[in-house]
């Protein structure tokens, strides 16, 4: 088993261990990697987190928000990051024109991003592109590794998080800290091991 293999079937387990009844969605999508300027972007075409009771509680006219947790480190699923990227979602339907809006919430109020007439899957897109690092903190001379951490928020979890400011980063990292409850759907995703150099190769082919 090569080493690309090896970490494919790490992710698998990894999804896995995020619940049995999440597990085959999140094994049968695919993290994709590349650079876009400055910045490490992050896409998942096979990826459908708006779906079950979410989907449902959108379509029934309440907001669903999800919180994101994009990290880089030197080693698959490692605990402590390199870099990272966290943020949280409010998503709403209109049910006259029956199209989304997304809300990216960051910790200052004129960093905050609303989108609209969106379908679900260019909500989900929008969702994980904007969740990027700056490739200045990408380990310049060593393959890392991106995992991608996504979740249904729990109506306990804004408590602390969500202020008249914007969102507190610290509360949200902290909030990624701690496994999923039970019931919370998650998804975790990993890719790599990826060089700068490759990526930087790979956007100008």
């Amino acid at each position: 088993m090569n080493r690309r293999s090896v970490i494919a079937a790490a992710s698998a387990l990894a999804a896995v261990t995020a619940g049995s009844a999440w597990a085959v969605a999140v094994a049968s999508a695919r993290l994709a990697v590349h650079l876009d300027g400055d910045f490490l972007h992050i896409s998942a075409p096979r990826l459908s987190f708006m779906s079950g009771s979410a989907f449902d509680r959108l379509k029934n006219g309440s907001t669903v928000a999800f919180v994101g947790q994009l990290t880089v480190s030197s080693l698959p699923n490692a605990v402590l990051a390199d870099a990272r990227s966290v943020a949280r979602f409010a998503l709403s339907y209109d049910i006259w024109e029956e199209r989304f809006s997304v809300t990216r919430f960051a910790d200052r109020p004129e960093f905050r991003r609303t989108v609209g007439h969106l379908s679900a899957q260019a909500a989900e897109r929008w969702c994980l592109d904007s969740m990027t690092i700056a490739s200045g903190q990408l380990p310049a001379d060593k393959p890392f590794y991106v995992q991608l951490d996504l979740r249904l928020e729990d109506p306990r979890d804004p408590l602390g998080i969500v202020g008249e400011p914007g969102i507190n980063i610290t509360r949200l990292v902290e909030l990624f800290s701690r496994p999923a409850r039970s019931a919370q759907p998650r998804w975790l995703l990993n890719s790599g091991p990826h060089t700068v150099a490759e990526l930087r190769k790979a956007s100008h082919s």
